[in-house]
């Protein structure tokens, strides 16, 4: 019989394409992973990895064992939480990937009050861009993921418990900065800078604006705080969410936050999870805290 301690094995092997690697990630010797694999593939009776002295490569037949090795390893991690449902909410370890446009602001706004109301919560929080946090919640790797709507959810349950408008930040100096509303004829025709690929918020703000049909400057920046300091410095203009204002923009009389014209709500903040997810009632509160949280705020 195959164990799940060679399924936990292999899928290491998978996720590195490395065999030193992967036996670093289980904490065992390179040696001991690689007998492991061998008996496994010795039961099986053919190669679920090919490999040499520079690479690992996973054969046809292994993306099939390994998709249901997959599966498996996902199914007995949610008995497990199924087992963990039954205690108090918010009481037992969790996992939570969240976007770097929510993290940053979602964040000291609502920890504090997990803090105080389940004081047991044991939180790992991993900070990633939309694509990658979605796939490592479709793969089990995480319990729950925050992101921003819309956004293509495929195969998941989203809940939404935020609703935001973004707003278009330029310097003070600037001759805009005195317009009541921002139109897109007035963003298209500014130094606009935006996130680069791969953060939603760029598709966000050039949907709100309706300027899918230009080409912002998009720089190399992975952070909104990033952009701003340009903006200060007079380089462009960007658009930021209403939950970043206060840390990025309020107070700072070098900046001008303008709404805009299109109507909002321009995104949504959302827990996802997966369809069959046992820890429903730590979502249900996170749900309730986080909403309680922004409307405080």
């Amino acid at each position: 019989m195959i164990s799940l301690k060679q399924i936990h094995y292999a899928l290491a092997v998978e996720r590195h394409l490395h065999f030193k690697k992967a036996a670093e990630d289980c904490n065992i010797s390179q040696s001991a992973l690689s007998t492991a694999m061998s008996e496994m593939e010795k039961q099986l009776g053919f190669q679920v990895f090919e490999r040499d002295n520079r690479k690992v490569l996973v054969t046809p037949l292994g993306q099939q064992v390994l998709e249901r090795a997959r599966q498996i390893k996902l199914q007995m991690e949610d008995l497990t939480k199924l087992a963990d449902a039954q205690r108090e909410p918010l009481s037992t370890p969790l996992t939570i990937g969240v976007i770097p446009t929510i993290g940053p602001y979602l964040l000291p706004k609502v920890l504090p009050a997990l803090h105080q109301h389940y004081p047991a919560l044991q939180l790992d929080i991993i900070e990633d861009q939309s694509a990658e946090v979605l796939d490592q919640l479709r793969r089990g790797a995480l319990d729950a993921a925050i992101v921003a709507l819309p956004y293509d959810c495929e195969g998941l349950l989203t809940f939404p418990f935020w609703r935001e408008d973004l707003l278009w930040i330029l310097n003070s100096e600037d001759a805009a900065a005195s317009l009541r509303v921002a139109s897109a004829k007035d963003l298209a025709e500014t130094h606009l800078m935006l996130l680069k690929d791969g953060h939603c918020l760029t598709d966000h703000a050039l949907s709100a604006c309706q300027l899918e049909s230009i080409s912002p400057h998009k720089f190399s920046a992975t952070s909104l705080s990033t952009l701003i300091q340009l903006v200060i410095g007079n380089i462009g203009s960007t658009l930021v969410p209403q939950i970043a204002l206060e840390q990025l923009v309020s107070g700072d009389k070098r900046l001008a936050s303008i709404p805009l014209e299109e109507p909002g709500p321009h995104r949504e903040l959302a827990i996802a999870i997966r369809p069959n997810y046992p820890g429903m009632a730590n979502i249900e509160a996170l749900l309730a805290l986080f909403q309680d949280q922004l409307a405080a705020a």
